[in-house]
C-alpha cells in the first residue's frame, strides 16, 4: 500500500465544524453580514485581548487597510520585516509606498530591535523624515521582541502595524504588560484563517485593535465605503474585504481549540528535535525567551558541511517520499519584485534562508508520519546511505 501523502500544514477538521457551517446556512444567513461575522469578532478578542476587531476576507487585505488607517500614501516609506512572507509587503506598494526592509536578529529569525533604530535613523538622514509605519511579522509562530520595538516605533512616531498571520496563539512575555498575544501592541494587528494556519476559516483574515475609531474606520472601508443613505453613495474610494457569515461560522469553531492545536504543534517540534538533534549539522528554529512559540511550522537548518547534505537534497528525499516539506521564506530584499528597495542588514535572514527547512507540521500528524519523516531526514546524514 502506498503510504498517504504528507501535507506541510493541512486544515485540522475537529468535527464540529459541519455542524457550525450547516447551522448558519439553515439560518438564512448567507450574505456577508449576519450573526456568526459578529460573534466571531467577539470571540476572537476574547481570545487575543484585544478590545475591538472587523473580521476581513484575508490578513493581506487587513494590513492595506491598516496601512489606509495609519495614512500611509504615494511618496510615503514603509519599514518591513525582511523575512517574511510577500503578502507583508505587497500593501505597502498597493498604497503607493517604499518598503524599507529590516533584517533579523538570531534569537527568533524576527526583526532586529536595534537595525529598526538604525533604519530610522538612516532614512530620516537620507530623506528628512521618518518612515510612517513599520509592518512587522512574526514568523513561524514566534514573536518578534515586542518591548524594544514597540518603545522604538512610539519615540520616533512610527505606527506599529503587526503581521500576526502566523502567530495566533503565540504568548509574549512583556516586561511591561504582562503576557500578551503578538497583534496587540502596536496600533493594529492583523491576523490569517488560510487554509494553512493553526485556525482556518478556509481563507479570511482579521484586523483588530484596541481603538474602536480605526476598527469601525476599516469596517466602513472594507464594505466599499458606503455612505449612510438608502441609495448607494460613495464619498470615498472603498474595498471588498468583508469575510463572509459562513466562513465566520467556520472559524468560530476552529478557533475554540486553539490551545489543543498548539499543543500538538509544539508536540510535533519537540519530537523533531528529540529524534533529530543529535545530527551533526542539523539545527532548529530557536524559542526566543521573550515568548512561548507556537511551532506552527517546525523548522530546522541544515548546514551541508556538517550533515553531509544540503537543504535542497533534503527536501528533495522527502518530496520522493510523498512528503511536503519547503524552504523558509526567501528575505523580501532578494525577491525581484523588489529589486532596488532600501534593505538594513540582511546577512542573517540570507543565512537563515540558505539552511532553513520547514518540516511538517501540522496538528493532525500521526506518530507513524512523524516517523517516516525523521527516518528520512536521518537517511540523508552522516551513515544513513
Amino acid at each position: 500500500m502506498v503510504p498517504r501523502r504528507i501535507y506541510l500544514s493541512p486544515p485540522h477538521l475537529e468535527g464540529d465544524e459541519a455542524a457550525a457551517v450547516m447551522a448558519a446556512i439553515e439560518s438564512g444567513w448567507i450574505a456577508p453580514a449576519g450573526p456568526d461575522l459578529e460573534a466571531f469578532e467577539r470571540d476572537f478578542c476574547a481570545v487575543t485581548g484585544n478590545a475591538h476587531a472587523a473580521a476581513l476576507s484575508s490578513c493581506t487585505g487587513a494590513i492595506h487597510l491598516a496601512l489606509v488607517l495609519c495614512g500611509v500614501g504615494l511618496g510615503d516609506e514603509v519599514l518591513c520585516s525582511t523575512f517574511t512572507f510577500v503578502a507583508s509587503a505587497n500593501p505597502i506598494r498597493l498604497v503607493g509606498a517604499q518598503p524599507v526592509f529590516v533584517d533579523s536578529e538570531e534569537t527568533s529569525w524576527n526583526l532586529d530591535p536595534d537595525l529598526l533604530e538604525e533604519a530610522i535613523v538612516q532614512r530620516r538622514r537620507v530623506t528628512g523624515r521618518v518612515p510612517r509605519a513599520l509592518v512587522l511579522a512574526h514568523v513561524y509562530g514566534q514573536s518578534a521582541h515586542l518591548d524594544p520595538i514597540d518603545a522604538i516605533c512610539r519615540r520616533h512616531g512610527v505606527a506599529l502595524i503587526e503581521d500576526a498571520a502566523e502567530s495566533l496563539g503565540c504568548v509574549y512575555h512583556s516586561t511591561t504588560r504582562g503576557d500578551v498575544m503578538p497583534g496587540t501592541m502596536g496600533q493594529l494587528g492583523t491576523y490569517s484563517f488560510n487554509g494553512n494556519k493553526i485556525v482556518t476559516a478556509s481563507g479570511g483574515g482579521m484586523l483588530t485593535s484596541s481603538d474602536a475609531g480605526l476598527v469601525a474606520r476599516a469596517r466602513h472601508l472594507a464594505t466599499q465605503a458606503r455612505d449612510p443613505a438608502a441609495h448607494y453613495q460613495h464619498s470615498e474610494v472603498g474595498f471588498n474585504y468583508r469575510l463572509s457569515n459562513l466562513l465566520a461560522a467556520l472559524g468560530r469553531a476552529q478557533l475554540r481549540h486553539l490551545d489543543a492545536r498548539v499543543a500538538a504543534r509544539r508536540r510535533n517540534f519537540d519530537i523533531y528535535r528529540r529524534e533529530l538533534g543529535d545530527l551533526p549539522g542539523i539545527g532548529f528554529m530557536p524559542e526566543a525567551p521573550w515568548n512561548r512559540c507556537t511551532r506552527w511550522l517546525s523548522c530546522i537548518t541544515v548546514d551541508a558541511e556538517g550533515f553531509g547534505a544540503d537543504r535542497e537534497a533534503v527536501r528533495m528525499a522527502l518530496a520522493e517520499a510523498g512528503i511536503e516539506a519547503r524552504p523558509v521564506w526567501k528575505p523580501m530584499h532578494l525577491q525581484p519584485v523588489f529589486g532596488g528597495s532600501p534593505v538594513v542588514g540582511g546577512a542573517i535572514s540570507e543565512k537563515i534562508f540558505e539552511r532553513g527547512l520547514c518540516l511538517p507540521s501540522g496538528s493532525g500528524l500521526t506518530s507513524a508520519e512523524l516517523e517516516r519523516i525523521v527516518s528520512i531526514v536521518r537517511s540523508m546524514g552522516p551513515g544513513g546511505r
